[in-house]
C-alpha cells in the first residue's frame, strides 16, 4: 500500500497528486486517429443519402413530363455521362487518394488551386443555413397530420379567410366564383405555417412551434454525426434505407388508385420533337418558368400561367414562390406576360438537374471518400450511386405522378393543372392530394416521415462535410478527446441561430435570397470549372488516373479522362454563361420587388464563394518570394506527403505533368 502523501516529492520523484491524473492528462492531450468506415455498405449508404434527397422526388419528375416525357431521359443521360459521373468521380477518388477533407485534399494537389475547397466549404455553410428549414417545416406538417381531420382539408379554422373555398372530393369540377379566392392547402400554408409579412424589411415575430420543429431538427442532425464516421456509418442505415420503404408503399397505394394510369402516362408520353434544338422552348401551361428554379404556385387547381385565351383568373396575391436548387426565377400570370418568360430550354434542363442532384462540387464527396480505405473500388462504387440516384428519381414519378392522376381525376381538371414541382408539390400539391384519399392522416404521416428522412441525411452528410473540413485543416486541435463533439455543437448552435431569421414572418423572403444567391447553380457551375481545369491541366489527367489505378487496380474507362480534359469544363462554362446572360433580379410573386440593398446581400452571398478561388491564387502568389516562374512551379506541384509506391517511399510514377505546368516541372513533380 502506498502511503504517500499526494504532491509531495520523494527521492527526487513527485508523487501525483490524483493516481492515474497523467495518464488521463495524457490521453487528453494525445491525437486522435482519423476514423475510417466499419464497411463498405456504411460508405455506400452515406453517399447514397447524401445524393439521394428531395430533388429526386419533387423536381426531376415534374421536368421529366415538361419536357417531353420518356424523351427527356435522351439530354438527361448525356449529361450524366459527360458532366455527372465524371465530376462525381472525380471528387470521391480525390478524397480517397488523400484521405483529406474538402480543403485539404485540393492543397495537396495543388495548393495554387486551394481555393476551391475553402469556396465548396462557404457553400455548405449557407447551405447548412437554411437547407433545414425546409425539415422544420416538414416536421411541422408531420405533426400536424396526427390527428383524425387535416387541418388543410376544411376553411373552418381560425386561420382561414372568408375567400377559403373547400375542394369537393367527389366527382366535381371547381365552380369558381371569385378570383381571389384560395384553397384551404394554400391558407394553412400562408396564414398558419408561414405566416408571411408584406416583405423583407417587416422581418415581424419569431415563429415559435417552427423554431422549436428547427431544433428538434438540428437535435437529431447533431447526435446523428457527433462522433464522426462511427455514429453516421450507423445512422445511415435507417435514414437512406427507410425513405425507400416510404417510396414503396406510395408506390404501391398510387397505382392502385383510380386515374393513375393517366397520370403515368402524362409522365412518360415521349415528345421527340422537344429534342429538335437545344434552345427549343415550349409554352408551359403551368406555372414552372423558370431556369433550374423550383416553385410553389398558389392557386385553386388554377395556374398562374394560362395559354391565351378569354376569361383567364389571375393568380392569387399569395403565391410562395421557393428555389430550392436555385435558378433564375420567374413568374407569369397571364397572357399580357412576355410569352418568353414561358419558355424554357429543355437541354438546359437536363444539365441543371445533373448538377443539382448529384451534390458535386460541395466538398461532401471528398470528405464521405477521404474515409474510405486506400485500395477501395471508387469507381465501381460511383458509376452504381450515380445510377441508384437516377433511378430513385425515375421511381420517384410512377409514385407521385399516379398520386396527381387520381387528384386530377377527381377535380375533373388536366393533370397540368395539379401538376407541382419542389415546395409547391412537398406543401401543396401532395397535401391537397392526400385530403382526397382514405385514412388521409395515415397518407399524410407517411409522406412527411418521407420527406423528413430524405432531407435529413442530406442535411447532416453536409455538416459532416464541414466538420472535416475544419477537423483535417487544424488536426492538432480538434482531433483531439472532445473535440470534435464540441466543434460540431457549435456549427449546430450558430446555424440554428442564423435559421430563426427565416423563421419569422419575413424569413421566407431571407430564406428566397439565400436559396436564389448563395447555393446557386451559378456557384457550383463556377467551382466546377476550376475542378476540372486544376485536375486535368494542372495536376494531369493522366498523372490521376495512375493515381486512381494504384488506388483500385486498373484504369478506369478513358472516356472519362477526356471528360475531364474537355466536355465537363465546355458544358459548366456554357451553362454558366448562359445563366449570366439570362439572370434576372430575384422578385417575390412577380409583385413584390426587393429593395437594393436585398438584392445587394443576395450577390455578397453569391460572391462570397467564388471569389475564394481567385483570391486565394493572388493570395499565394504575393506571399511566396522568387520569380512568377518558380512561383508556379512551388505552387502546382503536389505535396510530398501524398501517398507513396509501397516499399519505395518515392510519390507515385507519372507518365506526363500537368498540360499547363511548365516543361522542366516533371523533375520537380
Amino acid at each position: 500500500m502506498d502511503y504517500r502523501v499526494p504532491g509531495a516529492v520523494s527521492n527526487g520523484e513527485t508523487v501525483p497528486a490524483y493516481p492515474g491524473m497523467e495518464k488521463e492528462k495524457e490521453e487528453e492531450d494525445q491525437t486522435l486517429e482519423r476514423g475510417q468506415w466499419n464497411n463498405k455498405l456504411e460508405y455506400v449508404l452515406s453517399v447514397a443519402g447524401e445524393i439521394i434527397g428531395l430533388g429526386n422526388v419533387w423536381r426531376f419528375p415534374y421536368l421529366c413530363y415538361k419536357n417531353g416525357g420518356g424523351a427527356f431521359f435522351i439530354p438527361y443521360l448525356i449529361f450524366l455521362f459527360t458532366c455527372g459521373i465524371p465530376v462525381f468521380f472525380l471528387e470521391t477518388a480525390l478524397g480517397q487518394y488523400t484521405s483529406q477533407g474538402g480543403v485539404t485534399a485540393w492543397r495537396r494537389i495543388c495548393p495554387l488551386f486551394e481555393g476551391i475547397g475553402y469556396a465548396s466549404q462557404v457553400i455548405v455553410v449557407l447551405l447548412n443555413f437554411y437547407y433545414i428549414i425546409v425539415l422544420a417545416w416538414a416536421l411541422f406538417y408531420l405533426f400536424s397530420s396526427f390527428t383524425i381531420d387535416l387541418p388543410w382539408g376544411s376553411c373552418d379554422h381560425e386561420w382561414n379567410t372568408g375567400n377559403c373555398m373547400e375542394l369537393q372530393k367527389a366527382n366535381s369540377t371547381l365552380n369558381v366564383t371569385s378570383e381571389n379566392a384560395t384553397s384551404p392547402v394554400i391558407e394553412f400554408w400562408e396564414r398558419r405555417v408561414l405566416k408571411i409579412s408584406d416583405g423583407i424589411q417587416h422581418l415581424g415575430s419569431l415563429r415559435w412551434e417552427l423554431a422549436l420543429c428547427l431544433l428538434l431538427a438540428w437535435i437529431i442532425c447533431y447526435f446523428c454525426i457527433w462522433k464522426g464516421v462511427k455514429s453516421t456509418g450507423k445512422v445511415v442505415y435507417f435514414t437512406a434505407t427507410f425513405p425507400y420503404l416510404m417510396l414503396v408503399v406510395l408506390l404501391i397505394r398510387g397505382v392502385s388508385l383510380p386515374g393513375a394510369s393517366q397520370g403515368i402516362l402524362f409522365y412518360l408520353y415521349p415528345d421527340l420533337s422537344r429534342l429538335g434544338d437545344p434552345q427549343k422552348t415550349h409554352q408551359l401551361s403551368v406555372c414552372a418558368c423558370t431556369l433550374s428554379s423550383l416553385y410553389i404556385k398558389a392557386a385553386l387547381s388554377m395556374m398562374a400561367c394560362f395559354p391565351p385565351g378569354p376569361a383567364v383568373p389571375k393568380a392569387p396575391a399569395g403565391a410562395v414562390p421557393l428555389l430550392l436548387g436555385a435558378g433564375k426565377l420567374r413568374r407569369c400570370q397571364g397572357p399580357a406576360e412576355d410569352p418568353q418568360l414561358c419558355r424554357h430550354p429543355v437541354w438546359m434542363d437536363a444539365g441543371t438537374q445533373i448538377f443539382f442532384s448529384y451534390a458535386i462540387c460541395l466538398g461532401c464527396l471528398t470528405a464521405l471518400g477521404s474515409y474510405n480505405k486506400y485500395h477501395n473500388n471508387c469507381y465501381r462504387d460511383c458509376v452504381a450511386l450515380c445510377f441508384l440516384n437516377s433511378g430513385t428519381s425515375f421511381v420517384a414519378g410512377f409514385a407521385i405522378f399516379s398520386i396527381l392522376g387520381f387528384m386530377a381525376g377527381e377535380q375533373g381538371v388536366p393533370i397540368a393543372e395539379v401538376a407541382e414541382s419542389g415546395p409547391g408539390l412537398a406543401f401543396i400539391a401532395y397535401p391537397r392530394a392526400v385530403v382526397m384519399l382514405p385514412f388521409s392522416p395515415l397518407w399524410a404521416c407517411f409522406f412527411f416521415l418521407m420527406v423528413v428522412l430524405l432531407g435529413l441525411d442530406s442535411q447532416f452528410v453536409c455538416v459532416e462535410s464541414l466538420v472535416t473540413a475544419l477537423v483535417d485543416m487544424y488536426p492538432t486541435i480538434f482531433r483531439k478527446k472532445n473535440r470534435r463533439e464540441t466543434l460540431i455543437l457549435l456549427v449546430s448552435v450558430l446555424s440554428y441561430l442564423v435559421g430563426l431569421v427565416m423563421l419569422t414572418e419575413g424569413g421566407m423572403y431571407v430564406f428566397q435570397l439565400f436559396d436564389y444567391y448563395a447555393a446557386s447553380g451559378m456557384c457550383l457551375l463556377f467551382v466546377a470549372i476550376f475542378e476540372t481545369l486544376c485536375i486535368a491541366w494542372v495536376y494531369g489527367a493522366e498523372r490521376f488516373y495512375d493515381n486512381i489505378e494504384d488506388m483500385i487496380g486498373y484504369r478506369p474507362w478513358p472516356i472519362i479522362k477526356y471528360c475531364w480534359l474537355f466536355i465537363t469544363p465546355a458544358v459548366c462554362m456554357a451553362t454558366f454563361l448562359f445563366s449570366l446572360i439570362k439572370y434576372t433580379p430575384l422578385t417575390y410573386n412577380k409583385k413584390y420587388v426587393y429593395p437594393w440593398w436585398g438584392d445587394t446581400l443576395g450577390w455578397l452571398l453569391a460572391l462570397s464563394s467564388m471569389v475564394c478561388i481567385p483570391l486565394w491564387i493572388v493570395y499565394k502568389l504575393s506571399t511566396i518570394k522568387g520569380s512568377l516562374r518558380e512561383r508556379l512551379r512551388q505552387l502546382t506541384c503536389p505535396l510530398e506527403d501524398l501517398p507513396s509506391m509501397p516499399g519505395t517511399g518515392q510519390p507515385l510514377p507519372s507518365t506526363r505533368a500537368g498540360l499547363l505546368m511548365l516543361t522542366e516541372l516533371e523533375s520537380h513533380c
